[in-house]
Formats: structure tokens, sequence, C-alpha cells
């Protein structure tokens, strides 16, 4: 079995709490396991994987994408040194935009990550 090369964690909370994590785990069981099945594939590949599953949003913010049906759903997520994939947030998607809220969601945890990593 080979090893990944990319470490997938989740972004927790101070509360403890794991926002990515919580909504994977309010997904029905086919969204669900299409998505588990898109974070292997971003442990198995990091950097180089790309659309359809993978983009590239802003600030170094990307999201994960899975798709059953019509129903859409994103995963955002950063990476951090050491080959480590910080998933912070997600939603069901509604729009053809990511909604903006979403993205700074995804920023602060990332802010409020970095600051703990170093503390």
């Amino acid at each position: 079995m080979p090893v990944s090369k990319f470490e997938v964690e989740f972004y927790t909370e101070p509360s403890g709490r794991e926002p990515a994590k919580d909504f994977l785990l309010s997904l029905d069981k086919k969204m669900r396991a299409k998505m588990t099945r898109t974070v292997a594939m971003l442990s198995e590949n990091g950097t180089e994987l790309r659309e359809p599953y993978s983009k590239y949003l802003e600030d170094g913010i990307f999201e994960l994408r899975a798709k059953v049906g019509s129903d859409i759903t994103r995963v955002l997520y950063f990476f951090y040194c050491g080959g480590r994939i910080i998933l912070t947030n997600g939603f069901i998607k509604k729009t053809q935009k990511t909604p903006e809220s979403e993205i700074e969601r995804a920023k602060k945890y990332r802010t409020d990550y970095l600051k703990r990593k170093k503390g």
C-alpha cells in the first residue's frame, strides 16, 4: 500500500470543534463517500490535484469539489509546511461563485491555526 505523500488534518477551533469534519459528517451517505474519496485523492496528490477535484480560489485557499446529481459540496483547505493539508470548513454550493464569507472563514481559521502553531 503506497504511503500518502501529504497528511490531511482537520482545523480545530480553540473550543475543540472541527468545522470541516462536522460538515463532512452532516452529508448524506453518497456525498460523504464521494468527498471522502476526494480527500484521499488530495492526500495522494497534494499540490498536483487539479480541477475537477480541486481549485485554487485566492490567497492560498483552495477548494475540494464533489458533486452527486445536482448537489455540489465544497471543502476549503490550505497547505502547511511539512506536507500538511488543513481542511478548514465546508458548505453546500448554491451559486456559481464560492461565497466570499466561506473564503473569509477559511482565511480566519488559517490565521488562527498559524498563530497557535507558532505559539
